[in-house]
């Protein structure tokens, strides 16, 4: 027992391969008064592996309103508490997040040390365009709610990453070519383990994958972003269903002088202001 406030340690563990863990995080773990652990009985077998003999407690999902509160009161009494989740960063599409607020709320000091994710290795190996990315997590179970985000993302030219449950891959990949399209996409697993494996293609050529050869162990699935080529497509196609004076039309109502119009729909329509202007001159 500490005097004062603790502090909460975020400790990522590995996603995999044992060996994937830093000196940092062992040497915290070894130092903490109690080790929160997603699963206590996944997490039991990391410790024994580095002989790490600390009291471990569990906080997850279905708890974690109640052991939240126990947690945040072993911290205000000064205690050391390393918060390690079943595989990767805590607080990624996990509880740890949530304990992480209580512990802004209460002004209680934590720390998050770096180590394995399961999303930026896939991303890295993928093949797929690095620079601009957006991390999704878990798509909805319901098939409702999971084609109303893939509707929300359609447009976006980020590489798209999501983790999914080998029981749900297939649905979800269907879900993704009806409404993204055949785009190019990997599907990657059991990542750092003996099996890893990475499938690459159009996502199409996934689907066919997996029906062959029906999938296991945990996913990463990542899927292109809207392409430049086919954004300047769509909006070639949108503006071929308005005529140029319809489109001139449209922000003179909104109280924009023809000038200014002409300008704005030449550079939408990516035509020359030339044309515009013969279509404005009876307007």
């Amino acid at each position: 027992m500490r005097e004062g406030k603790g502090k909460l340690y975020i400790c990522p563990t590995p996603i995999g391969n044992l060996e994937d863990i830093t000196l940092r995080v062992l040497r915290v773990m070894q130092e903490a008064d109690v080790i929160a652990a997603e699963d206590t009985r996944h997490s039991i077998k990391l410790l024994n592996h580095y002989d790490i003999q600390k009291p471990l407690t569990s906080y997850h999902e279905h708890n974690k309103e109640a052991k939240g509160t126990h947690l945040i009161e072993k911290l205000q009494r000064g205690e050391i508490i390393a918060l390690v989740s079943d595989a990767g960063m805590p607080g990624i599409s996990d509880p740890g997040a949530d304990l992480i607020k209580l512990c802004i709320e209460h002004d209680i000091e934590f720390e998050v040390l770096p180590g394995a994710t399961a999303f930026t290795t896939a991303l890295v190996a993928s093949g797929l365009p690095t620079n601009h990315f957006a991390f999704e997590g878990f798509l909805d179970r319901e098939k409702k709610n999971r084609k109303k985000r893939l509707e929300f993302l359609k447009n976006d030219d980020r590489t798209m990453i999501f983790y999914e449950a080998p029981h749900r891959l297939e649905a979800a990949l269907k879900d993704i070519h009806e409404i993204l399209g055949n785009r190019n996409a990997v599907a990657a697993r059991e990542l750092t383990k003996r099996h890893e494996e990475f499938v690459r293609g159009t996502v199409v050529e996934l689907i066919a994958h997996f029906e062959a050869h029906p999938p296991k162990g945990e996913f990463v699935v990542l899927v292109e972003g809207m392409s430049q080529e086919t954004m300047k497509a769509m909006e070639e196609e949108k503006w071929e269903k308005i005529s140029i004076k319809d489109h001139l039309r449209m922000f003179m109502d909104a109280g924009i002088d023809k000038k200014e119009a002409v300008k704005k729909v030449a550079k939408e329509r990516g035509i020359g202001k030339r044309v515009v202007y013969e279509e404005s001159i009876d307007l």
